[in-house]
C-alpha cells in the first residue's frame, strides 16, 4: 500500500493507464484475430481479407503511436499479417 500522497497518486494513475491500455491491446487483438479470419476463409474474396488487413495494420499503428506496443512489435506483426495475405 502507498505511504504517501504522490504514491497514491501514482497508483490512480498507473490504473487508469493499465486500463487504457488494456482496451486498446484487446481491440488490436480483435483486429488481428479477424484479419487472419478472413485470410483463412476460402469462401471470402480477395478484397474482404486486404480490408480486414488494412483495418488490423491501422489499429496496430495506433497502439504503437500511442506507446502500448513497441514500434518493431507492431511492424513485426504486420509483417506476418501480410505475409499470410500474400501467400493466400
Amino acid at each position: 500500500m502507498p505511504n504517501n500522497a504522490s504514491a497514491e497518486k501514482r497508483m490512480r494513475q498507473e490504473q487508469k493507464r493499465r486500463a487504457h491500455n488494456r482496451s486498446v491491446k484487446s481491440l488490436v487483438r480483435t483486429q488481428v484475430t479477424k484479419a487472419r479470419q478472413a485470410i483463412g476463409n476460402t469462401a471470402a474474396s480477395a478484397e474482404d481479407a486486404q480490408a480486414a488487413v488494412r483495418v488490423a495494420v491501422s489499429e496496430l499503428d495506433r497502439a504503437a503511436k500511442k506507446g502500448v506496443l513497441h514500434k518493431k512489435n507492431a511492424a513485426r506483426r504486420k509483417s506476418r499479417l501480410m505475409k499470410q495475405l500474400n501467400t493466400k
